[in-house]
């Protein structure tokens, strides 16, 4: 498994599932900060398909994401969720079958069934831990 430090670094693009367009929600404060620091941000939430967050299109699901990015030879590096901790087991299989590169449950996040799927599955896991605290811990560190 990766390290915090070694995921960040290499991590290109990273879905967001349950972005926000408003911008007081943590969701788009974080985009918008992993946006400024070089990150493709890929907004996934239903509520907003067919509009643009942080002038991204909004996908409906990883797979729609996954789907838009594979025809450039793109694909999802770190998922990274806004979801409830009881949500994650589904966004797991979803970040499986896209073969994401991690899955990341935001701070207040956990659930361990969703992290064993994923692991198994070869994807690095982060749980419990902020994105964009991270990002800055490791700015400041270097």
């Amino acid at each position: 498994m990766r390290s915090i430090h070694q995921i960040l670094n290499e991590a290109k693009t990273i879905a967001v599932v349950g972005m926000s367009n408003k911008p007081e929600r943590d969701s788009r404060s974080v985009a918008e900060y992993l946006q400024a620091h070089e990150y493709r941000i890929i907004p996934v939430n239903p509520a907003y398909v067919g509009q643009e967050i942080l002038g991204e299109p909004v996908y409906a699901s990883l797979q729609e994401a996954a789907d838009a990015l594979a025809p450039r030879g793109q694909r999802i590096d770190i998922v990274d969720c806004f979801r409830k901790s009881e949500e994650m087991a589904a966004v797991a299989r979803d970040a499986i079958e896209v073969r994401a590169g991690c899955l990341w449950m935001q701070l207040g996040v956990e659930n361990q069934q969703a992290a064993d799927l994923a692991r198994a599955a070869g994807l690095d896991v982060v749980m419990n831990h902020c994105i964009k605290i991270e990002h800055k811990a490791l700015a400041l560190s270097t």
